[in-house]
């Protein structure tokens, strides 16, 4: 029963290590156009053209049967989540089905769409003319929050053979 145990128990504890390392959301990407960017899509007219674009929320504006999200865009990284230590690509806003709680969706949050181009939208930023990309949501994923004190790092991974000294 013992020797049972001992065999199982690197197992289980692998099992829980890698599902710690899970990666975000999956988002179906087949027929997504990765070269588009919000400022270009903005102007081309790309209507029903399927993009996959995040960044972080500026404004949420629930309305009668759906919800107003204003997005300042970042390039995504391999789990699709914004990053912002990049230069911005643009403003976009998505268009989400039903209520969505504007508390939840708060500004500064990180957000994540997938979805196809709707017509473009022109509002006002300050006294200039905008205009918005925007995309009908069909995948949404809004991104846990960090701490202040929290760094957004890549995962690491070492390994290595080899001699440590150590004074």
């Amino acid at each position: 029963m013992r020797r049972t145990a001992m065999k199982t128990l690197p197992v289980i504890a692998a099992t829980l290590l890698l599902t710690a390392c899970a990666t975000g959301p999956q988002f179906d990407t087949d027929g997504v156009n990765r070269d588009l960017q919000p400022r270009q899509a903005a102007s081309d007219q790309a209507r029903d053209e399927q993009v996959l674009w995040g960044g972080t929320i500026l404004s949420v504006k629930p309305q009668q049967d759906t919800t107003q999200i204003e997005v300042l865009a970042y390039p995504l990284d391999r789990g699709h989540q914004p990053r912002i230590d990049r230069s911005s690509q643009g403003r976009f806003l998505i268009i989400a089905d039903g209520y969505l709680e504007p508390a939840d969706y708060a500004e500064g949050r990180q957000i994540t769409v997938r979805g196809p181009l709707d017509d473009a939208r022109t509002a006002t930023i300050g006294e200039a003319d905008y205009t918005y990309a925007v995309v009908r949501a069909d995948d949404l994923h809004l991104w846990p929050r960090q701490s202040s004190g929290q760094a957004r790092q890549e995962p690491r991974v070492n390994f290595g053979i080899g001699i440590g000294i150590m004074r």
